[in-house]
C-alpha cells in the first residue's frame, strides 16, 4: 500500500502544485482535507489525536529538482564553464537536505519539543520532502563566471507527513509551494544569496509546521464526512 508521502510526491510530479491545490480531493488515502492558513493543502486522519506527542523524530529529508531542471538549465547556459555538472547538482541536493533538517530540528526544539532518534509512545515521526526544486541562477563558483542578477532565487514545494512513531499510522500531511527571495528589485544571484533566500523559506515552513501542530494537540482532527446522506 502506498505511503501518503509517496502518493503526494507522485501527484506533484504529475501536475503543478497550484493545480493540485485547486483540485485536491476532499479525501486522500483515508485522510480528510482540512482548511489551513499555513499550507496550500492539508489532510488529517479522521479523529487523529495529537495530544500525547511531546517529542518528534525527524526522518532524513528527501530532495528532488523540478523535472528536467538540470537539462533545461544547461541548455540555456552560456559556455561550458557555466553548466551544472552532475556532481554539482548532487551537492546542491545534499545542501538542501542538510539545511531543511537543521531548521526543522531547531524550530521544534524552540517550540518545546524534544527531538529524538528512536520511536516511542509520545514521539511523532515527521517525514519531509522538498520537490520541484527550481533554482533560478545557481552559482557554480566557476572562475570568471559572469554575474547573474534576478528578483528571486527560485521555487520549491514541501511535503510534510506525520506518523505515529510506534504504529506507523499516518496522522496527516501537508503540501505547500513558495518562491524564495521574491523581491521587487534585482539582486546578485550567487551561492550566498540563494542559500539565504531558500533558508528563509525553509525556516518559514518549519515554524509554520510547529504552529500548526500545537493547536492539534488541543483539538482532535475532524471526523470523517458522512456518506450516503
Amino acid at each position: 500500500m502506498r505511503h501518503a508521502l509517496r502518493a503526494a510526491i507522485l501527484a506533484l510530479v504529475l501536475t503543478s502544485s497550484t493545480a493540485f491545490a485547486q483540485n485536491a480531493p476532499t479525501e486522500w488515502d483515508g485522510l480528510v482535507r482540512v482548511n489551513s492558513r499555513n499550507f496550500d493543502v492539508v489532510y488529517l486522519a479522521p479523529g487523529a489525536d495529537f495530544s500525547g506527542y511531546t517529542k518528534v523524530m525527524l526522518d532524513p529529508t528527501e530532495v528532488a529538482f523540478r523535472r528536467n531542471w538540470l537539462r533545461d538549465f544547461n541548455r540555456t547556459a552560456i559556455g561550458l564553464n557555466n553548466r551544472i555538472s552532475d556532481d554539482e547538482a548532487r551537492r546542491i541536493l545534499e545542501s538542501v537536505q542538510t539545511g531543511v533538517q537543521d531548521v526543522f530540528a531547531q524550530a521544534y526544539r524552540q517550540g518545546g519539543f524534544e527531538v529524538v532518534t528512536t520511536p516511542g509512545p509520545d514521539v511523532l515521526r515527521l517525514r519531509t520532502a522538498i520537490t520541484d526544486l527550481d533554482i533560478a541562477a545557481p552559482d557554480t563558483m566557476t572562475p570568471g563566471r559572469r554575474r547573474t542578477f534576478g528578483t528571486e532565487a527560485g521555487r520549491a514545494t514541501i511535503v510534510i507527513e506525520a506518523r505515529d512513531s510506534m504504529s506507523g499510522a499516518i496522522l496527516g500531511w501537508g503540501v505547500d509551494r513558495q518562491t524564495a527571495g521574491d523581491n521587487s528589485f534585482l539582486v546578485q544571484r550567487n551561492r550566498v544569496t540563494n542559500r539565504a533566500d531558500f533558508g528563509r523559506v525553509f525556516r518559514r515552513w518549519a515554524d509554520l509546521s510547529v504552529q500548526a501542530l500545537n493547536p492539534l494537540r488541543q483539538t482532535p482532527a475532524p471526523a470523517a464526512p458522512a456518506t450516503g446522506e
